[in-house]
């Protein structure tokens, strides 16, 4: 049998001690995600390829061994705005859990097209309001005149947000992006504008494979490095799932003069088809060690989650192994794997370090 086929079965008999005893804790998740790890393991410019079952028992071991060194690791988070009260309550569910964890950041996305721009400021001004976490407003480019994109920034300065991730932003139903006629054309321009209006902590998007509109990767970093230039304080990249791409992407990023942080975005597979359809739109890649991990696995949801939470540990454990010590993940308000990762990472959440008044 395969390393992956034990994989899979080491997560089954997993799953089901979990939905016997009514919990996974670590006794259980552990082997299913060592095994797991050792087969994509791979070779780190650092460290040897990992055999099968070492790589995450390295891990997590190293989380008692060397606690100032994982003590280190920054975390921030991605939310969406919800659309019903349902999915409201699932995200406030989701910022409770994942407070204790102290994120850098939290921020919130803007839908294509400035579709969610309300639910957006509601929920960025609750969170500033509600709880002890920094949030970072998402602003785009897309259907807005300048001054209605500087009325909005000052309208977040006022309401004490002062980090915001500016971006060109998608048309809606996948159309070509173009410039409202009175607008910033692109992302650069947003960020000048935006240190214009305020003095803001401006993030901005990066792309480890290339951004699919660049006509060449030349021109990609060219326009990085621009954004940079006008004042961008971080850049954080679309997700990825082969840490050599970005550790070559970020040997191009220092060639080419750029200091600022390289924050590696982090996606946990949570829905493996939504997530094939995502990599396709954004151009990134899907190793197929990772898509067998997922085959058959539809109707076995826990199985599912434990291959998710360990293909996301091995991934930050190798990148920090690399030197990185920041990571961004898109939750897609959803708590459970996100916290897993965490803890694989060695973050133990604070208990009563903070408050979320849910109302």
């Amino acid at each position: 049998m395969s390393d992956c086929g034990r994989v899979k079965n080491a997560a089954k008999e997993t799953a089901q001690q979990a939905r016997s005893l009514a919990t996974c804790r670590a006794g259980f998740l552990l082997p299913a995600a060592a095994e797991f790890c050792g087969c994509i393991a791979g070779r780190s410019r650092n460290t040897a390829k990992a055999p099968v079952g070492v790589a995450l028992v390295d891990a997590v071991i190293g989380v008692q061994a060397e606690p100032e060194r994982k003590n280190g690791l920054e975390v921030s988070f991605e939310f969406f705005p919800p659309q019903t009260e349902k999915m409201e309550a699932r995200l406030w569910e989701t910022v409770q859990r994942l407070t204790p964890f102290r994120p850098a950041f939290v921020s919130v996305t803007y839908g294509a097209g400035g579709s969610t721009r309300k639910r957006t400021h509601a929920t960025l001004e609750r969170i500033r309001r509600q709880t002890p976490l920094e949030p970072a407003a998402h602003l785009t480019c897309v259907d807005a005149s300048r001054d209605e994109v500087d009325a909005i920034a000052r309208r977040y300065w006022e309401a004490g947000i002062r980090h915001v991730v500016a971006l060109r932003g998608d048309a809606p139903n996948g159309e070509r992006f173009v410039p409202h006629p009175a607008g910033y054309a692109r992302a650069v321009d947003l960020v000048a504008g935006l240190k214009r209006v305020a003095d803001f902590e401006v993030s901005v998007a990066c792309y480890p494979e290339v951004h699919p509109e660049a006509p060449s990767p030349a021109a990609d970093l060219e326009n990085l490095k621009a954004k940079v230039d006008a004042g961008a304080n971080r850049a954080i990249t679309q997700f990825f799932f082969d840490v050599e791409v970005y550790l070559r992407f970020r040997d191009r990023v220092r060639a080419a003069g750029i200091t600022v942080p390289l924050v590696p975005g982090i996606l946990p597979i949570t829905n493996f088809a939504r997530t094939r359809r995502f990599a396709a739109t954004c151009g990134a890649t899907i190793p197929a060690v990772i898509a067998r991990l997922f085959d058959d696995l539809d109707d076995e949801p826990q199985t599912r989650e434990l291959v998710a939470a360990s293909i996301a540990a091995e991934q930050c454990r190798r990148l920090a192994a690399e030197g990185v010590t920041e990571f961004h993940f898109y939750t897609l308000n959803r708590a459970e794997l996100t916290a897993a990762i965490c803890r694989l990472l060695g973050m133990k959440p604070v208990a009563g370090s903070a408050e979320v008044v849910v109302q």
